[in-house]
């Protein structure tokens, strides 16, 4: 029985020792279509394969078998799997009598040679590139809460008024429609048309200029804007004009 080939592939950042499915059919003594059919199942439904029953379970595929490819000598792409050494427990775990047991033997002698090979590489880290570590673990920690909090800010801006806010801005147009008037003890303040009047115009020059039909439809991001715009208010001539001519009348006729 031969040994057998382990090869290296990254997955996620991370090395991961694997060996060719067509390695370990030729180990087990078997054609790679049976092997194949013992991963995947039997098209009939009559053998249940490997992968299925991973998958019914909701088991990582990647942690026992990568689909891959190879040629054979036609050129024809045919399917294969690059086998973890999980996957490769399975498979032993799978097979009866000597061959199963040899298998067994084999790939785990063969990884854990590949597995010391891979730790012997990695060279022990110094104190500055441990603490070079630990302070981009903690930049990426940042960025990523940063990230997720300009997403939040982001949802909150584009929000449509709170209910709170909205009586808020009423109450803004109020106090400058009591402005405008002259003050609570105006006559034009009294009169129920012209103050109708002032406040209807101040709360028309608000929704047009964010071209809605209600407040709730300004978002939270416009509130100090919606703010700025009822605090410049300025009313029309005419209607200036009404408000004077209202006030000097009536203060003329108590004076008679």
């Amino acid at each position: 029985m031969n040994n057998l080939t382990i090869k290296q592939i990254n997955i996620g950042g991370q090395t991961v020792p694997v060996v060719d499915s067509r390695e370990v059919a030729e180990m087990l003594d078997k054609s790679h279509n049976a092997l194949m059919k013992d991963i995947n199942g039997s098209k009939d439904g009559k053998s249940i394969g490997i992968i299925p029953t991973l998958l019914k379970s909701k088991f990582d595929l990647s942690k026992y078998f990568i689909e891959s490819t190879y040629k054979d000598g036609s050129g024809k792409s045919n399917k294969c799997y690059l086998v973890t050494k999980m996957g490769c427990e399975l498979l032993g775990n799978k097979q009866q009598g000597e061959k199963g047991i040899l298998f067994t033997a084999k790939y785990v002698e063969a990884f854990n040679k590949m597995e010391e090979h891979i730790k012997g590489q990695a060279k022990p880290l110094s104190a500055m590139d441990q603490l070079r570590l630990q302070y981009q673990a903690i930049e990426e920690h940042e960025e990523k809460l940063n990230k997720i909090d300009g997403k939040i800010d982001n949802l909150e801006n584009n929000m449509p008024l709170f209910n709170v806010e909205c009586k808020e801005l009423q109450a803004l147009v109020r106090r400058k429609g009591i402005e405008v008037l002259g003050g609570k003890g105006s006559k034009a303040y009294k009169d129920n048309s012209l103050r109708g009047k002032v406040y209807a115009d101040i709360q028309h020059q608000l929704k047009r200029e964010f071209q809605v039909t209600r407040y709730e439809a300004i978002k939270r991001c416009q509130l100090v804007k919606a703010r700025e715009i009822i605090a410049d208010y300025k009313i029309p001539f005419m209607l200036k004009d009404e408000i004077t001519k209202v006030n000097n009348q009536l203060g003329f006729k108590e004076v008679i």
